[in-house]
């Protein structure tokens, strides 16, 4: 388990190029405390490069391959471009001003999965909000905004959406509890824009969406939202983020990754099924 920190949040190359360098470590047999004596650094630098908790630093990345025995130059150099790529800021940095540190790690993560899972027990996720809906959650969420800044939290978002319609886009899972469609967010006619929204999702090929009906009883994930990412990767394990009030946390051991697996299969299993999404939409809709 990881708290997201401040200092820069990581891009998912930084960390599939960290979990690189700890492999290379472990090949060599060194220990932390060796491969920090190359650079003469101690060996938390070392640890923190692996984790993706601090810029790779190009001579520190280059002096350590030298130390790990990689000597292709090719090889090399293919490496070292990598890592000045992963330490550019990803396109969600031009938002800095509006975006926390501890949810820029979650836009690099959505950016680069090729399968988005979740559950959603409050409102509409922000990959499918329409731009009223987000304004009014948003403003929700954040009383004592500007109006400006409340703009910029939804260009974000609105941004954060193109995703879905790239031509790599990957797979949105999502389950949703009947709250979201009893809670009146914007009003009624928002509501109903929202829905219809859901409603053309739900064509995609690449979305999903699923329905927790009150009749269907208690569920695993009564106690809040959480979101599992899995990317194309092999270095890169499932991720999944759980929100908080002030921050987030990102699960990466297996066993907490898989215990969240577990509970949205067996949501699933308890949601309409997906063909059935539509009809209950145009439901709710009508009920505004």
């Amino acid at each position: 388990m990881a708290e997201a920190r401040s200092g820069g949040a990581p891009t998912v190359l930084r960390v599939v190029l960290g979990k690189r360098l700890q492999d290379l470590r472990e090949k060599a047999g060194l220990s932390y405390e060796q491969a920090a004596a190359a650079l003469d650094v101690t060996h938390a630098t070392v640890r923190r490069m692996e984790k993706a908790e601090v810029g790779l630093k190009i001579p520190y990345v280059e002096k350590l391959l030298a130390t790990y025995g990689v000597t292709d130059r090719e090889e090399i150099d293919g490496f070292l471009k990598l890592a000045r790529e992963a330490n550019r800021p990803g396109w969600w940095h031009n938002y800095r001003d509006v975006l926390p540190e501890w949810f820029s790690a979650y836009v690099s993560l959505e950016s680069e999965a090729n399968l988005i899972r979740g559950y959603q027990p409050h409102y509409v996720p922000g990959l499918l909000q329409t731009e009223e809906y987000a304004h009014a959650v948003l403003r929700a969420g954040m009383p004592h905004a500007a109006r400006e800044e409340i703009d910029r939290a939804v260009a974000l978002r609105l941004e954060r959406q193109s995703l879905l319609t790239r031509p790599d886009a990957p797979m949105l899972w999502v389950v949703m509890d009947e709250t979201v469609f009893r809670r009146p967010i914007g009003g009624p006619r928002v509501m109903r824009e929202q829905i219809a929204h859901l409603a053309e999702a739900t064509t995609r090929p690449n979305v999903r969406l699923q329905i927790i009906p009150f009749a269907a009883g208690p569920h695993p994930s009564m106690y809040g939202p959480f979101h599992i990412f899995r990317f194309p990767i092999p270095e890169l394990p499932d991720i999944a983020y759980a929100e908080n009030l002030v921050g987030a946390v990102y699960f990466d051991q297996r066993d907490d990754v898989s215990q969240y697996l577990e509970a949205l299969d067996r949501m699933c299993a308890q949601a309409a099924p997906a063909q059935t999404t539509e009809a209950l939409l145009g439901g709710f809709r009508k009920e505004i």
